[in-house]
Parts: structure tokens; sequence; C-alpha cells
């Protein structure tokens, strides 16, 4: 595409996070948002308003009226599939939201039917771009860590879902995203869940085992809450120091093994911009609409959320044999 051509983007997703879409897309000079899909008429309407657009509640009707360059869609978890099915037969390229789907067979024919039409197909694994966590894959990847040994993850909250294993899936799937991004693949878990407070399996704790040779542990639940401090911590050792990762965007650290002095960053006093959470999508934002430009492909393909779920999928079969799982 030309870079003095305004890219026109629809939204299909008029919920809480759809707010964070249409706050980037109508923020930023070089886009042309133009239209909001959603399932009832009056949320619809307002959030249309609210960001001078226009509304729908028709996906093919907006399509065939707007003809947007890009479509985004952020729908309720479960409800993925047909929305993004509908938009890649349609012809459409498209930035989707996490997870891909909860079927291994969804996530397939949605891959295979975009890779038909040669379709620019994004998810948004936004945690990759808080300052922190570039910080850190900056230090592993420039060999300040030196050899991984091992990493941790652990990430908790409140949530509800009619799914069993839906905070592995659907939220895990940053962990397995981002310890792939920092350490390589994964290529086998074992695992343990518990259901002891009803609603499915709320609470996990992954083995993990790196290409590598490094290990690592992943921690879940639906069971503790975000306003505890630490509701997120990441850790990542090697042989020559170690990074940590402390509730996504607040602090990065290095620590040189054998050193007592280390080094850390969190944002200054008027640097809101790295502090605030919202932000790290608006980073993934910059990155997907220079690569959609440039005809290139997005910097987080959909395969990643394919690969998010088979990992999870891996994980439910370890916890349902009691036995370690390889992934390929």
């Amino acid at each position: 595409m030309s870079e003095q051509k305004s890219i026109k983007v629809a939204l299909i997703g008029a919920g809480g996070w759809g707010l964070q879409h249409a706050r980037i897309f109508s923020a930023r000079p070089d886009i042309d948002f133009c239209a909001i899909v959603g399932r009832t008429e009056e949320k619809t309407r307002r959030r249309a308003e609210e960001f001078r657009v226009r509304a729908y509640q028709d996906i093919d009707q907006m399509l065939a009226k707007e003809q947007p360059d890009l479509v985004s869609l952020c729908l309720p978890n479960q409800g993925h599939f047909q929305a993004t099915l509908r938009v890649i037969e349609a012809g459409f390229p498209l930035l989707v939201e996490k997870p891909l789907v909860f079927d291994l067979r969804e996530a397939d024919t949605l891959l295979n039917e975009a890779a038909k039409r040669s379709l620019f197909f994004a998810i948004n694994f936004n945690h990759r771009y808080a300052r922190p966590v570039q910080l850190a894959h900056q230090a592993i990847e420039s060999g300040r860590v030196g050899d991984l040994t091992f990493a941790t993850w652990r990430f908790g909250g409140e949530g509800s879902s009619d799914h069993p294993h839906a905070n592995l899936i659907e939220t895990q799937c940053h962990g397995f995203d981002m310890l792939e991004w920092l350490c390589g693949p994964i290529d086998s878990v074992m695992a343990q869940m518990t259901d002891k407070t009803g609603s499915g399996y709320r609470t996990l704790v992954l083995a993990l085992h790196f290409a590598s040779g490094a290990v690592g542990s992943l921690v879940g639940s639906y069971d503790t809450s975000y306003a505890y401090s630490d509701t997120h911590l990441v850790e990542v050792n090697g042989s020559s120091g170690r990074v940590l990762i402390e509730d996504t965007v607040r602090r990065y650290s290095f620590q040189q093994a054998g050193n007592e002095t280390g080094e850390t960053w969190q944002a200054g006093y008027f640097n809101d911009l790295d502090r605030e959470f919202h932000r790290t999508f608006d980073r993934h934002m910059d990155a997907l609409f220079a690569a959609f430009r440039e005809g290139k492909e997005p910097p987080i393909h959909a395969q990643a959320g394919r690969r998010a779920l088979l990992l999870a999928q891996a994980a439910i079969q370890s916890f349902e044999t009691g036995k370690r799982v390889t992934v390929e």
C-alpha cells in the first residue's frame, strides 16, 4: 500500500476490550476508522457514535458496503470461529484477538482458508510489546543471560467461563507465547490442575521442557486477584545472569551471575506510556500497520495462536493421562 494512503479499518466487536481497538484506530491519523459491528443495536450505536463511525449488526452487510482494507475482530472468547471465518471467506485481511479459537480443527480451518487467499492474518499477543518484555528479549538475544537453564511464568486474577479449561486457553495463551518468544520452543508438558472452587479447572501448574534443554514452569489461576501486587511474574535464568519481568509493564531487572548489584528499569514520573498496560496494544499496532503497508507478514501471525492452543491441548492431555506429553 502507498504510504500516503490511509488504511481503512473496520471493527467487529463493541465490548470492553473492543473499546481499546476503537481508541487506537480513531486516534491514528493514518487510519480511516469506518465502522463497528456489534451484536446489540443500542450498544453498538452508542459505541459508533462515540467514535463517529457507522454502526452495523451484520458482518456481511458491513463488508459489502465499507470494503475495508483491514478488519479487526474483538469478540467473546468462545465466539471467535464463525465471525473470523466469514471475514476470511470474504477475502479481507484481518487482526484477531486471543485466543484464536478453543478447537485445533477450527484453528486449522481458519489458517488454511486464510493461506488459500494469501491474507494478512494477525493475532494480538500484545504482552510482547510491554517495555519490560522487550528489554528481557534484548538481554536474552544479546547473550547477557547466557545459556538458558530455567524460566518461570506466574499469572492469575479473577475470571469466569463455562469452559472447563478457560484459564489455560484464553489467558495462559499469553504465557505460552511469551515463554516461547523468550526461550524458544517448548517440546514437552506435564500438568496438574484443580477444580476445587468449581466452574472448571481454574487453577493449574505446568512443568515444561524446552527444546534447548532448559526447563520451565507455568502457574495460572482464576482463583486469585488482579489487585494483588506481582500478580504477574516472569523469571528467566541463564548461565550468565537473570531477568525478571514484574506485572508485565511495571518493572524489568537484570542481574549478572555472582554480582550483588543489578540494574532495573521502571517507568519514570512522566512516562505514562510505558506504565500503562493498554498501551502495549498501541505498540503492537505500530508494528502491525507498518508491516501491512509494506506488504509483509504480520509481526505476530495467527499461527502463534494455534501454537498456544496446541500447547494448551498438550497440557490437558497430560493432566487427563497423568503422563508427560511431547509437543512437536
